[in-house]
């Protein structure tokens, strides 16, 4: 493998992590708040809205159903409108938050649901408040489920960058397409296949480690 190539495969590797971690991120802010909500607003339930909770169930689940490729082109005004552009890494984490909250909603809000409901009933004799329950109960009982749902969403985004690389939106499957298929290189392209496998290793691996040290019916050796 060449230097050049040497470059290219660090810059594209780094753009993947940056397109990652800040779609992640935001997606993170935006989907465990609507995972908790889902999980607690029907009827009877801490934050009851029984209308609110029909009606963000099917954006969600449409959000869901649609093939990532083509929310990605679907999007694109809205992506120019946020980013000034369809076309670059900045631009491709547009499509990649919008595909992840609803992702980590659906998960977060069954990690929610796991929780033992007795557990809420006891903190609501005790007099919390439905925010208390929330951080202090559900949260905290959740959080092995969370740390696996986070840890599945960070895999599944890498997945997805490497498909945006077929729009222009950089990273390890635009090297991929780029110079692994359009210019005749397999090397090039069984490397990035590579690359990707190792990350997916690493964060599933970390994602492993910490749900298990979350988790308290495990018992530490």
């Amino acid at each position: 493998m060449s230097a050049d190539i040497f470059a290219l495969l660090l810059k594209s590797t780094g753009q993947t992590l940056y397109m990652v971690a800040v779609a992640g991120l935001i997606g993170s802010l935006f989907g465990i708040p609507l995972g908790v909500f889902l999980a607690n607003s029907g009827k009877r339930e801490l934050f009851a809205a029984p209308a609110t909770n029909k009606v963000l169930g099917l954006i969600v689940n449409a959000a869901r159903s649609t093939p990532f490729i083509i929310l990605v082109v679907s999007i694109i005004p809205f992506t120019r409108l946020i980013a000034g552009t369809s076309i670059g890494t900045s631009a491709a984490i547009v499509p990649l938050t919008i595909a992840t909250i609803p992702f980590i909603a659906r998960l977060v809000e069954t990690a929610i649901r796991e929780v033992d409901p007795g557990l809420t009933e006891a903190a609501r004799a005790m007099g919390a408040s439905p925010i208390q329950i929330v951080f202090k109960v559900l949260l905290a009982e959740a959080k092995p489920g969370i740390t696996s749902a986070l840890t599945l969403t960070i895999v599944s985004l890498i997945g997805y960058s490497a498909m945006v690389g077929a729009v222009g939106g950089g990273g390890l499957g635009d090297l991929g397409i780029r110079y692994g298929y359009q210019r005749f290189m397999p090397d090039v392209m069984a490397i990035v296949v590579l690359v990707l496998i190792v990350l997916v290793q690493l964060v599933q691996s970390a994602g492993d480690w910490l749900a298990r040290r979350f988790d308290k019916r495990i018992r530490p050796r």
